[in-house]
C-alpha cells in the first residue's frame, strides 16, 4: 500500500485536481492508497494573514470571501449540479465557523497560538472535503477523513509533537475498519488529549503522510508537488539545475534542513526508522520518474548531490575572554535559546574558544539578543564578554553529498568559486560526517553564489560566461560574428556557453538578464536600446551580480579606462583590446594588475600588442617558467611593416604610403602610424609585462620621417613633404640594397631600456624575411639564447583582433 501526499499546488486549481484524479486512476498497488492533502495553494498564508489582521483589529472579510470563492469555483467546475449541494453545504458550514472564530479574535484583539491553529486547520479540512467529494464521481468508495481525530499530539500549539504510539494505534484501527475505502486525509492538523486542534508546523502535511506510512508499513510514500523531484539547486535561482534520481536519507535530511523546500526533515524520520522509500514526483509531469529517497541508495558519480540555501538569516556573534576555558559556557548559551524555542540554524566556534557565532531566523534574532544580554549580564558588565550584535541581510548556502566524505578538494573548490566571484564568507560550518559544508554570505550575493558553485561542481554541464561588450565597430561586430559561429564548438569541446548580456556603443546600450541573441543584436540594440550612458551601463552590469562575469572593451576610447579598476574590484574580469589604459601612467597599469590579483579575476589584453598574435601570453609563460629575458626585439606596426616591405625597386616612398592608406592599413592621417606613437605604446606594455616600471617619457623613439613631414599642416601637405624628401628616402633604400640589407623600424627592450629605431638588417636577422603587413617579435632568453623564440603573423585587422579578444574571453572561461 502506498501513501500519496499532494501539496498545495496539486490541489490548487481545476487543472491540478483533474491531474490528481488521473494519478489515482493509475494502478498503485494491491490495496487502496491513502491520500493525504494539503490546503489549496495560497490558502494557509491567507488564513495566517486574516488571523493576524483580526488580532490587530483590521478588516479580513475580503480575504475570507476570496478563499470561499476559490473553493466554490472548483466544485462548480468539476461536479455536476446534482452533486454540488452536499459539499457546498459542508464547506459553507466550515466558512461560517471560520468567520465566527475570526470575529471573536477581532472583538478581543487577541490571537493565541491555540486559536491560530484552529483557524489554520480549516485550510486542510476544506481542501480534503472538496477533493473527496469530487473523487466520489470516479471512486464511489472515497471517504473524507479528518486527520485531527487520529493524529494525537502534546499541547505545543504551532509545532505540536506527535504521540507516535497512540497515533499509530488509532491509525491502524481506523484503517482496518475502512480497508475497502479510498481515504482522503487532512494533512498538517492534529489534536491534543483535550481534543483541541493542533498543527504540526512546517512540512506538517508531509509529516502526516510519513506517520500514516510508518503506522501501516507502507511500500512507499509518494510526495506529489510541482517540480521534478529534488534538484541540484533551486531551479528558480539556477536555470541549469537538474533532477536527482536518487538520494540517501542522510543526504535528503541535510538538503532539507538547509532550505530545500520540496520536503522537510521531520517527514523523513518515521520513514527513516521503518526504511520506507520516499518518492518526490511532479503532479504536472507524471511520466517523470522523480527522486527516490531510500536506504542504501546507489553510489553516484556526482561530486555533490545538491546545493541548498536559506535566503534570510541573521547572525549573532558572542566573544570575549570570559569564554576561554570556561566549561559549560556553550551549554548555558544554547540551553537558554532552546528553552525559548529559538532554533539555531548554524554554529561555529573558534578553536581559541574566544568567540561563538550562530545563525537564527530573522524573527528570532532580537529575542535571542535580549535573552543573551539578560543571561550574561554580569559577564557583559565586567567586560569578560563583548556586547553581541545582530547582523541581518545574510543568507546561508550548503553543499551536500555522501561523496564529499574523505574526498580532497571539496572545500577548496567551494571557496575558490565564491572567492573568484567576490562573495565574502562570514562564517563556515562543517560536520565531522563531511556530508555538508555550510557558509554564511550576504543575501544579495546568494543567487550569484549558488550559480557559481553549481558551475564549479557540475563540470558535466555547460559553464555560463556572461559578457558585457563595449564597442560595436569592426572589432565588436566581428567578435559577435565569431561567437555566433563558434557557439556549438564551445559547448561541445569546451563545455562553455558564452552569453552576451549587455551591449553598449557611443549611441545606445541594451542589457538583458536572459541574454542577447547574436542573430539580431543590431536590430534589438537599435529598437530596444536606451541612450548610451557608460556609468549607468556599468552600474546595471554590477547590479545583475552574475557569476564569472566579463567586461569586454572593444573601443579605442579613453572613457572606459576610468572604470577598469572599479569593475575588477567588483570581481568582474576585464578583457580589452584598448591599449590606452595599459600604456598610460605606470601607476594606473599597476593598479589594474593589483586589483585583478586581489579580487581573483582576470585582466587580459593580448590584443594590446599584436592583435591575435600570442605575444603577451608567450612572454608571461616564459617568465612564469623561470626563464630570464635578455632582449626583446619587435616590429609591432602592421602599417610600418607593409610600407618597408613594399618600398623596393622603383617605388617611391610617398607612393607606398599612399598605397597603404588606400588599402586601409593606415589611419586617415598616416602620421598617426608613422610617428611611432602606437608602436611605442605596444613596446611600453611589453616592457611593463617584462617587469620594468617604465613611463612613456623613458622610451627613445627615432623618427623615420624628416621633421618637415611631421610638421605639415594637412594630410595633403604631408604627402607633398614626403615627395619633397624623396632623395632622403631613396638614399636609405639604396644604402640598404648596397649592403644587401632591408629597412626595418624595430623596437628593442634590453636591460630595462626601450628604443625604437630605423635599422638596416641582413639575412642573418630574423626580421629580414618579413612580408605584407605582418608583425614579428623575437625573445632572446636564457633558454632561447643562440636562436631566439620568434612569433610572427598578422598584427592588425578586425578578424585577427576579434579572434584575440575571443581567445582572451575563453581563457577567462577556463578558470
Amino acid at each position: 500500500m502506498n501513501i500519496l501526499k499532494f501539496g498545495g499546488t496539486s490541489v490548487g486549481s481545476v487543472e491540478s485536481i483533474t491531474a490528481l484524479l488521473g494519478i489515482l486512476k493509475e494502478p498503485q498497488s494491491a490495496e487502496n492508497p491513502i491520500v493525504v492533502l494539503s490546503a489549496m495553494s495560497g490558502v494557509t498564508n491567507a488564513l495566517v494573514e486574516m488571523a493576524e489582521n483580526a488580532g490587530k483589529g483590521k478588516i479580513y472579510g475580503e480575504e475570507l470571501s476570496a478563499i470561499e470563492k476559490k473553493h466554490f469555483e472548483v466544485i462548480r467546475a468539476l461536479l455536476p449540479a446534482s452533486a454540488q449541494n452536499p459539499v457546498l453545504t459542508k464547506l459553507k458550514i466550515y466558512f461560517n465557523e471560520l468567520e465566527d472564530i475570526l470575529q471573536s479574535v477581532y472583538n478581543l484583539r487577541e490571537l493565541s497560538l491555540q486559536t491560530k491553529d484552529l483557524i489554520l486547520s480549516y485550510g486542510e479540512r476544506c481542501s480534503a472535503v472538496m477533493v473527496s467529494h469530487i473523487a466520489k464521481q470516479t471512486f464511489p468508495n472515497a471517504l473524507y477523513v479528518d486527520g485531527s481525530e487520529l493524529m494525537k499530539t502534546d499541547q505545543n500549539y504551532g509545532q505540536a509533537k506527535v504521540n507516535t504510539y497512540l497515533t499509530e494505534s488509532l491509525i491502524k484501527d481506523f484503517y482496518e475498519s475502512n480497508a475497502d475505502k479510498l481515504l482522503f486525509v487532512t494533512g498538517f492538523i492534529a489534536s491534543n488529549d483535550e481534543g483541541r486542534i493542533t498543527t504540526l508546523g512546517r512540512g506538517g502535511s508531509d509529516y502526516t503522510a510519513a506517520i500514516w506510512g510508518s503506522a501501516l508499513n507502507a511500500a512507499e510514500i509518494q510526495v506529489w508537488t510541482d517540480v521534478d523531484g529534488m534538484m541540484t539547486a533551486d531551479p528558480r535561482m539556477v536555470k541549469k539545475a537538474f533532477s536527482l534520481a536518487e538520494l540517501s536519507y542522510t543526504e535528503a535530511m541535510e538538503l532539507s534542513y538547509f532550505g530545500a523546500k520540496v520536503i522537510y526533515p521531520p517527514t523523513m524520520i518515521p520513514a527513516f526508522l521503518k526504511r520506507i522509500p520516499i518518492v518526490i514526483k511532479n503532479t504536472f509531469n507524471v511520466d517523470f520518474p522523480g527522486t527516490y529517497i531510500k536506504h542504501g541508495a546507489g553510489t553516484s558519480k556526482l561530486p555533490i548531490k545538491g546545493i541548498s540555501s536559506i535566503d534570510e538569516i541573521s547572525v549573532l556573534n558572542l566573544s570575549g575572554s570570559g569564554m576561554v576555558g570556561k566549561a559549560g559556557f556553550s551549554g548555558r548559551l544554547f540551553s537558554l535559546l532552546s528553552r525559548e524555542q529559538i532554533n539555531v540554524i548554524l554554529i561555529t566556534q573558534s578553536s581559541s574558544e574566544h568567540s561563538i557565532t550562530f545563525a537564527v531566523k530573522p524573527g528570532d534574532a532580537l529575542k535571542a539578543l535580549s535573552l543573551i544580554n539578560k543571561e550574561f549580564e554580569l559577564e557583559l558588565q565586567a567586560r569578560k564578554l563583548e556586547y553581541p550584535e545582530v547582523e541581518n541581510g545574510l543568507a546561508a548556502l550548503a553543499i551536500v553529498g555522501e561523496n564529499m566524505k574523505r574526498t580532497p578538494g571539496m572545500s577548496g573548490k567551494l571557496f575558490h568559486a565564491l572567492g573568484r566571484n567576490g562573495v565574502n564568507v562570514r562564517a563556515i560550518a562543517q560536520g565531522s560526517s563531511e556530508y555538508n559544508i555550510s557558509v554564511i554570505i550576504s543575501k544579495p550575493d546568494l543567487s550569484k553564489a549558488v550559480n557559481a558553485v553549481h558551475d564549479a561542481f557540475y563540470a558535466n554541464l555547460k559553464r555560463t560566461l556572461p559578457i558585457f561588450c563595449l564597442g560595436t565597430g569592426n572589432i565588436g561586430k566581428t567578435l559577435f560574428t565569431q561567437l555566433e559561429a563558434q557557439m556549438n564548438f564551445l559547448a561541445t569541446n569546451n563545455d562553455l556557453q558564452v552569453k552576451v548580456m549587455g551591449v553598449c556603443n557611443s549611441r545606445k546600450m541594451y542589457l538583458n538578464i536572459d541574454g542577447i541573441a547574436l542573430s539580431n543584436w543590431e536590430e534589438v540594440l537599435e529598437s530596444e536600446g536606451e541612450p548610451a550612458d557608460l556609468p549607468l551601463f556599468i552600474k546595471k552590469m554590477k547590479a545583475m551580480n552574475l557569476p564569472n562575469c566579463v567586461f569586454v572593451d572593444n573601443t579605442a576610447s579613453h572613457n572606459p579606462i576610468q572604470f577598469y579598476k572599479d569593475v575588477l574590484q567588483s570581481s568582474i574580469s576585464v578583457v580589452t583590446c584598448n591599449k590606452i589604459g595599459n600604456s598610460a601612467d605606470y601607476e594606473q597599469y599597476a593598479a589594474f594588475k593589483q586589483a585583478a590579483r586581489t579580487y581573483g579575476v582576470d585582466f587580459h589584453y593580448e590584443t594590446n600588442v599584436g592583435a591575435g598574435l600570442p605575444i603577451i601570453r608567450t612572454l608571461k609563460d616564459l617568465m612564469m617558467s623561470g626563464d630570464r629575458i635578455h632582449r626583446i626585439e619587435a616590429i609591432l606596426s602592421g602599417t610600418i611593416s607593409y610600407i618597408f616591405n613594399n618600398y623596393t625597386g622603383d617605388k617611391l616612398f610617398h607612393e607606398v604610403v599612399k598605397e597603404a592608406q588606400d588599402k586601409g592599413y593606415t589611419e586617415p592621417d598616416p602620421r598617426d602610424d608613422l610617428n611611432g606613437k602606437d608602436f611605442m605604446r605596444k613596446m611600453l606594455i611589453l616592457a611593463r609585462d617584462a617587469g620594468y616600471p617604465l613611463e612613456e617619457s623613458e622610451i627613445t623613439i627615432e623618427s623615420m620621417l624628416p621633421p618637415a613631414c611631421l610638421a605639415a599642416a594637412t594630410v595633403a601637405d604631408f604627402y607633398q613633404e614626403l615627395e619633397n624628401n624623396t632623395e632622403y628616402f631613396e638614399k636609405l633604400k639604396k644604402q640598404a640594397a648596397a649592403d644587401k640589407k632591408v629597412l626595418r623600424y624595430i623596437g628593442k627592450l634590453e636591460e630595462g631600456k626601450v628604443e625604437i629605431t630605423l635599422q638596416m638588417v641582413d639575412d642573418s636577422h630574423p626580421f629580414y624575411m618579413l612580408s605584407g603587413s605582418d608583425n614579428i617579435i623575437s625573445f632572446t632568453t636564457d633558454r632561447y639564447k643562440d636562436r631566439p623564440l620568434v612569433v610572427k603573423g598578422p598584427g592588425a585587422g578586425a578578424e585577427v583582433t576579434a579572434a584575440g579578444v575571443f581567445a582572451d574571453i575563453i581563457n577567462v572561461g577556463k578558470r
